[in-house]
């Protein structure tokens, strides 16, 4: 089933949110067309991660492309510096709207100067959702969570990074590290009332607006829904709020 094509518009047009990003966070090709088709103009901004780009999800981020949508590309890229500029140059080639990092300097400034010249927008991973106290400290670290994504929000600011990907409940004092212009991407959103699942550092949408999250990602409370444009829409009034 191919993704139908989106008459673009005003979100009071089309009812859709530009800052709401969906997680395509199902498993195959043909379930993630029938989901941004069941979900229609309730949204227009969709994440391919890696459950989806493994599956053949590439193509299908430029088939979302090429019918109005915009895409997240959520491949969180760390290694040497050259692999991590030549991946940057292909992925900007597909014209994608944005690519996740992974926030080590060296990466960082290596995706930057591949990206020159394009529209893509690089943002930084600072540190997953799914990480409390006790994880950071797990992996190495000796700093708290809080303490690392500011870290390395200054870190991805100083290396010219488009923006940074960070929990809500960072974000205001993240955006006190990165000034006005950064995007603010933050995923473990949840509605008000939704269950958690695996994400530690939550807020609801309308909480990390206010916070200054300029993004919200939000996966499953859309894509388990029984009605997963109702389910956008539903979010998209909670954004109002905010």
């Amino acid at each position: 089933m191919p993704v139908a094509a989106l008459e673009q518009g005003s979100p009071s047009d089309n009812q859709f949110d530009p800052r709401l990003i969906v997680g395509l966070d199902v498993p195959t090709v043909a379930e993630a067309e029938a989901l941004v088709n069941r979900i229609g103009d309730a949204a227009m901004f969709y994440k391919v991660g890696y459950q989806l780009v493994f599956a053949g999800g590439l193509p299908f981020a430029s088939e979302l492309k090429a019918s109005g949508r915009n895409v997240f590309l959520d491949m969180k890229l760390l290694d040497i510096d050259n692999t991590v500029a030549k991946g940057v140059e292909n992925i900007a080639e597909m014209g994608v709207d944005m690519l996740t990092i992974h926030a080590y300097p060296k990466a960082m400034r290596a995706a930057v100067e591949a990206a020159k010249g394009s529209n893509l927008c690089l943002l930084a991973v600072t540190v997953l959702t799914s990480m409390d106290a006790a994880d950071v400290a797990e992996a190495g670290y000796a700093l708290s969570p809080e303490e690392l994504v500011l870290r390395r929000a200054a870190q991805a600011r100083d290396a010219g990074m488009g923006g940074i990907v960070c929990a809500a409940t960072e974000a205001k004092a993240v955006r006190e590290v990165v000034g006005p212009d950064m995007a603010i991407v933050t995923p473990g959103i949840r509605p008000a009332g939704a269950d958690h699942g695996d994400q530690k550092r939550v807020m609801t949408p309308a909480q990390a607006l206010a916070a200054g999250s300029s993004h919200l990602v939000v996966g499953r409370p859309v894509c388990k829904a029984s009605d997963p444009a109702a389910a956008a829409r539903a979010i998209t009034a909670e954004m109002a709020q905010g």
